[in-house]
This record gives structure tokens, sequence and C-alpha cells, in this order.
């Protein structure tokens, strides 16, 4: 589900906004930032009720994005595309592969300044598509030689940082026995599900496609109402679908001790990370426990180490978590303030001096 959100501030570099020539499509690049170098951020297609939603989505996305990279201890900056469906589209193969040849054209007129992936609605077979028009795009299929699916690095990232989340808020990580619930089940949220599940969580599940309540059978998870998730008990409470869900009225009625999510910008304000706190729920900032994907792609794409090698970095992003939150505590902040003070402190001195680098003490 789509929620409709205010546009928010303009402070981006540039951002291209075409209608596709071969698909008719509403297309948004925008680059957040290319201070600590080329930008990276995925490309998102996805129905949205008007064109203003989808640049909205654009510009929150490719900010958060430029944090995530930063707060990684990456040398990329922050960029986000989007693919606009009107309400009811379905798109064939041909129209399909004429949106990300569109989207192609438009990374490409940013001339290397973005680079692209795989992302929401997307896959790296469109991002093959998209290769046939530029060479600034990552994640490439492993068939052809590319990095191939993100969403296996991206859930290990979620689970070390939910394990440092149930050390917080319990005392230990380890999930067996812990409730845990999962709003939504796609690639990240499934495989996340399919690991707590072996480890002995306690789960109850979610997702708008009623089809997902097979994979809740297979595991022996409880299946909970999308849009009612938030009531069920929970020592973790995981966003994993669209952004936006943690309303005023969501984060209220909320039954848990943290939330902790792969799910980009889950807070439809910003407001709301104090509304958590004053209910002493814990909340794990998304763009720092969701990083795991970019890490792999960017690293992957630089040829900067083995895949194992790069696959223990994403690891330790529960070891940067817990930095936030020893930081949030140490100056009474909420761990959102803590984790974007860490950000900009590496922001601000360019790719000279990292101050967030997974691992480092």
């Amino acid at each position: 589900m789509m929620h409709t959100l205010p546009l928010p501030d303009f402070t981006h570099e540039r951002v291209e906004v075409i209608t596709g020539r071969r698909s008719g499509l509403f297309i948004a690049v925008a680059l957040h930032s290319s201070v600590l170098g080329s930008a990276l951020g995925g490309a998102r297609l996805w129905t949205y009720p008007h064109w203003s939603d989808a640049l909205g989505d654009a510009l929150r996305l490719s900010a958060a994005m430029t944090l995530k990279n930063a707060a990684a201890g990456l040398d990329a900056g922050g960029g986000k595309s989007v693919i606009a469906l009107p309400e009811g589209t379905v798109l064939d193969a041909e129209r399909r592969r004429a949106a990300f040849l569109d989207l192609g054209d438009a990374v490409e007129s940013l001339h290397g300044l973005y680079r692209t992936a795989e992302d929401v609605g997307s896959t790296t077979d469109d991002m093959l598509v998209v290769s046939e028009r530029t060479e600034h795009v990552v994640g490439l299929p492993d068939t052809v030689g590319g990095s191939g699916e993100p969403a296996g690095p991206t859930s290990l990232g979620v689970y070390e940082s939910l394990r440092a989340t149930l050390e917080r808020v319990t005392g230990s990580p380890d999930v067996a026995g812990r409730r845990v619930t999962i709003s939504g089940l796609g690639q990240v949220g499934s495989r996340l599900a399919v690991r707590l599940s072996a480890e002995g969580a306690t789960l109850t599940v979610t997702d708008v496609n009623p089809a997902k309540r097979d994979l809740a059978r297979e595991l022996g998870a409880e299946w909970a109402t999308p849009g009612e998730e938030h009531l069920v008990p929970a020592d973790v409470f995981v966003p994993a679908g669209i952004g936006g869900l943690l309303t005023d009225d969501v984060i209220d009625a909320l039954d848990a001790k943290a939330v902790c999510g792969p799910a980009n910008n889950p807070l439809a304000e910003r407001a709301g990370a104090e509304r958590l706190a004053r209910r002493g729920i814990l909340y794990a900032p998304d763009f720092v426990v969701n990083a795991g994907g970019v890490i792999y792609l960017d690293l992957e794409a630089k040829k900067l180490g083995t895949r194992s090698e790069i696959m223990e970095r994403v690891a330790r992003i529960g070891d940067t978590v817990r930095r936030v939150f020893d930081e949030a505590a140490s100056r009474g902040v909420t761990p959102l303030e803590a984790a974007e003070g860490l950000a900009a402190e590496r922001l601000a001195a360019g790719n000279r001096r990292p101050a967030l680098v997974h691992g480092a003490a």
C-alpha cells in the first residue's frame, strides 16, 4: 500500500523528470548528493496515485541513500530512480522493456554521477535492459558476470541489526523464543522470515499479497491481517514493505519493544522517532539496518574484496547499530538523530575522513 505523503524539502543536486519516449511512463531520477562519489541507489517500479507521489518518493528515497551510503562508509553518494505506474496499469513484457530502456537513457543523462540497480518492483534482468542504454548500472545477473540479486546481503544486514536490537532490549542477541512480527514478505522480508523461523523465533507475518500465506504456513508463522500486524505483541516489529507505515496512529498503538527492519523511510514523519522514544520503543534507523545490499553492490562493482570479504563487512552492520545505540544513549538523543549525525560528519569531511565504517573502531 502506498501512503501519500507531502513533498519533502528540496535539497538535491539534480533531478531529471521525463516521460519515457518508448513507454510513455513517468520516470524520475533524483541525485541527492555526490559529495562522497558517484551516487548509488536502486530503480523502483511502483504504482502511485499521482505523478507527484512518485516524485516525492524519489526525493525521499534518494536523500535516505545519501545517509545510508555515508553511514555505511562507502565512497558513494545518494540517488534513486522511480518508474511510476498509473493505478490499474499492468505492464506486458514489451512495455516493461521499453520502460527500462527509457530509464537507461535518463540515467545516462547524468553522465556517471548516478548509478542505478534493482529495487522494489525491478529485477536484475531489468538492469540488464538498462545496461543497453548506459554503463552506469550495477547488480546485473550472475549469468552475465554481474553481482546478482542484493536481497541476500540486505537480509544478512537486517538479521545482524535485529540481533543487536534484541540484545539492547532483552539482554541477549539470540532470536530463539523471541516474538518477531514481519510486515512485508518480499525478497528481504521472506529471507529474514525463513532464517528467524529456522532459529526458533516466534513469528507473526503479513503481506498485502494473500499468496504469501503459503510461506507463513510453511514456516509455522501466524498470519496477521494487513494493517493490523502492529497490534500483535512482539519483541521486535520489522517493517519490510513500502515506506510510511509508521504513522502517528500506528506508533501510538504499536505493541513492540523495538522497531528494526529493511523498509526505506518507514516513519511517515521524522517526528515519529521522538514519538517512538516517548513510548519506550527502541528504533534502529532504517538506513543503517538495510545497507547490506548497497555495500555489496558498491564493493562488488569496484572489486574491493572477495565476495566472502564483502559479506563479512555486511555482517558487521550489527556492530554499527550497536554504536548508534551507544551514541544515542550518551548524547540523550534518538537513534535516528545519532545515526544522522554520524553520517553528516562523514559527509562534511568529504571522502577524506570516514566517520562511520562498518568494522572500524
